[in-house]
C-alpha cells in the first residue's frame, strides 16, 4: 500500500509527503521496537527532549485528517510507547505504517 495515495486521508495530496517525512524522521530517530497485535501496533520510542510534545503534536494533526486512527501515548520525554489502533477496514494502512516504522528503525 502506498501511504501517499490512500483515499482514506483527507490531508491535501500536496501535504502528504511532508507528513510522511515527519513520521519517517520520528521512526528513524526514536523508534526502538515495533510490536504488532491484530489491529494495534505499539511503537516503543527512546527518550529525548521534547519527545512527548512532538509525538502529541504529530498524532493530533494526523487524527484530524485520518480520523480512523486511534493514538494513545504512554510515557514522557524519557521514553514512551505510542499505540496505534485502526478499524478492520483500515488494517492495510496500519500494516504499511508498521512496516515502515520497522524498516526505518533498524
Amino acid at each position: 500500500m502506498d501511504l501517499l495515495t490512500t483515499d482514506a486521508c483527507t490531508l491535501p495530496t500536496v501535504e502528504r509527503p511532508l507528513r510522511l517525512a515527519e513520521f519517517d524522521t520520528l521512526f528513524r530517530d526514536s523508534v526502538v521496537a515495533v510490536e504488532r497485535d491484530g489491529l494495534t501496533t505499539r511503537l516503543r520510542l527512546a527518550g529525548s527532549p521534547g519527545l512527548h510534545a512532538r509525538v502529541t503534536d504529530l498524532t493530533s494533526r494526523e487524527s484530524s485528517c485520518c480520523s480512523f486512527f486511534d493514538f494513545a501515548i504512554d510515557g514522557d520525554d524519557d521514553g514512551l510507547a505510542l499505540s496505534i489502533r485502526v478499524p478492520a477496514a483500515r488494517r492495510d494502512i496500519l500494516d504499511a505504517l508498521s512496516d515502515r516504522a520497522a524498516e526505518l528503525s533498524t
